[in-house]
């Protein structure tokens, strides 16, 4: 599209639908947003390299002592609309228009709709998810497959939820002021602008989910831009309602602070599991006693994922918010009934304790695993929409028990090296390729999780982790295991020139001297 506006040019290629999604109005709203509020974030952004200097150099995170009268204070946040009361099962997934209709008709009371970490951000990507959630809204997406099956809208479909990417990111498709937009406000900007009247028409609203906060400063940039866009668009201040995952480690720390800077706007926080496992390997990635074992190992009873999941519960039910519990990841095997039995037994099990700590809903990656998580929080809710009169006035978490990453009987296998090479490159070859959420070997494999295996590796040969059988984890043995696999997925593969451009990548992940803070930043320019 070129020059568009002064300062603000379109380097996309022009793909389907773009003209219907980039208006000069929808533009120019999104713009308005980041010129008034990149210098802001550029700040936080400086602020969280200077609190990563500090945990570098031996620092531990602690509680803030200047808002402690935030924690000790009596406040709620705002009471969720009718259509957020009860959430207790989410689904979620990419903006792909197959698996949006898929997942809102799925049973589940809430869809969020992700740009971030199921989604592989390609310009074609961005832009026809944009028109997706457009068609969603207004209940007139619909997909036929090359089979010719119509996939179409049921009468009653779950919740519309919307993930804009991180803070961290930008859209270097669309420059302002010669420098890429910032992609949360593109994102948030665009589906806000479209569909804010007509979701209050329908008789809901812009509700989101918010990824990779580390502090309530963070928040409070996001409530400044809520208020901002209604008051730009004319609609009553705290319409925008959103969830906040607590996903790393510094935001553990600030539940209290993130949910009082969003209190007219907030609706919950969520245990995002994955992220913070990485987040916690991020942080602490130069200290030998913050190595974690394999990653199946690190399951939500180790001490630091029970302690961290107990004080959310605790924190959102105080304050009148919802508690929302982490992710079941299982894709179900159309081949072999046994694995899926065993599968769902586990996440029975797992939504059992979720249900029993006081969580109000669950996450789910599948359809077919809504009714087997629903179970468990049927049982506890009965009829009621959530359970926050469960307020766990009996948690005492410190910070100590925050940073307790003890795993008993945790141990670095054979397997657990294989995994996660095998993992990250088959998922960087699939986000290279434009998808952004992969079944692999029967979980639903995501950024998140592609992350832990990367950032696994990088620490276990940093600090020449002794296996279980005696062997230390080196530069090496990881290369060995990295040629064997790619060998192996490259006699499956008619073109495996993705799967080579991956290993590449991961090698720089794994082996640079310098960790790389994420994985989407090194691999973006290699998108379309």
């Amino acid at each position: 599209m070129g020059t568009v506006a002064a300062g603000v040019e379109v380097v996309g290629h022009t793909v389907p639908d773009q003209e219907r999604v980039l208006t000069p109005d929808a533009l120019a709203f999104v713009v308005r947003l980041h010129r008034t509020f990149n210098p802001t974030r550029r700040a936080l952004l400086e602020r969280r390299a200077a609190r990563q200097r500090e945990l570098l150099a031996g620092a531990l995170p602690d509680f803030l002592p200047e808002t402690r009268h935030i924690r000790e204070s009596r406040w709620t946040v705002a009471p969720a609309p009718p259509d957020l009361q009860d959430r207790r099962v989410e689904i979620t997934g990419p903006v792909d228009r197959k698996m949006m209709i898929n997942a809102l008709n799925s049973g589940a009371q809430v869809f969020m709709a992700d740009f971030e970490d199921a989604l592989s951000p390609t310009w074609t990507n961005v832009i026809s998810g944009q028109k997706n959630l457009m068609d969603a809204v207004r209940r007139t997406i619909e997909f036929v497959s090359p089979e010719g099956k119509v996939y179409r809208l049921q009468d009653k479909t779950a919740t519309l939820l919307v993930r804009p990417r991180g803070w961290h990111l930008g859209e270097r498709h669309v420059l302002v002021d010669g420098e890429p937009i910032c992609a949360s406000l593109f994102d948030f900007g665009l589906y806000v602008y479209h569909n804010a009247h007509e979701l209050l028409r329908r008789g809901t609203g812009p509700y989101f989910y918010l990824p990779k906060l580390e502090s309530h400063l963070e928040a409070r940039l996001w409530n400044d831009v809520f208020n901002f866009a209604q008051d730009e668009l004319g609609i009553p201040r705290g319409t925008i309602r959103a969830t906040v995952l607590i996903e790393t480690i510094l935001a553990a720390f600030e539940m209290d602070e993130i949910l009082y800077e969003l209190r007219d706007h907030a609706s919950g926080l969520n245990a995002g599991r994955w992220d913070y496992i990485f987040s916690v390997i991020k942080k602490f990635r130069n200290r030998p006693e913050f190595v974690l074992p394999d990653r199946a190992q690190v399951t939500m009873t180790v001490p630091f994922m029970h302690a961290y999941t107990e004080l959310l519960v605790r924190t959102c039910h105080r304050r009148g918010a919802h508690a929302i519990g982490g992710m079941a990841a299982f894709v179900p095997s159309r081949k072999d009934p046994a694995v899926n039995e065993r599968a769902f037994a586990k996440v029975r099990e797992d939504k059992e304790r979720e249900a029993g700590q006081g969580f109000d809903g669950t996450w789910v990656a599948h359809p077919d695993l809504v009714p087997v998580a629903r179970e468990p929080f049927d049982r506890v809710l009965g009829d009621r929409p959530h359970q926050k009169h469960v307020l766990r006035e009996d948690v005492r978490v410190t910070a100590r028990d925050l940073l307790d990453v003890r795993v008993p009987g945790g141990r670095i296998t054979d397997q657990g090296v294989w995994n996660n090479v095998s993992v990250a490159l088959q998922y960087l070859e699939s986000w290279l390729g434009g998808v952004g959420a992969v079944a692999i070997y029967n979980l639903m494999e995501d950024t998140a999780t592609a992350e832990i295996c990367r950032a696994q590796l990088w620490q276990w040969i940093r600090h020449g982790a002794k296996m279980e059988d005696g062997r230390h984890v080196d530069a090496e043995w990881y290369r060995s295991v990295r040629d064997r696999e790619v060998a192996r997925l490259a006699d499956e593969r008619k073109d495996p020139s993705k799967l080579y451009e991956a290993a590449e990548i991961l090698d720089r992940l794994v082996l640079d001297e310098e960790f790389a803070e994420f994985l989407t930043l090194l691999a973006y320019d290699r998108l379309d």
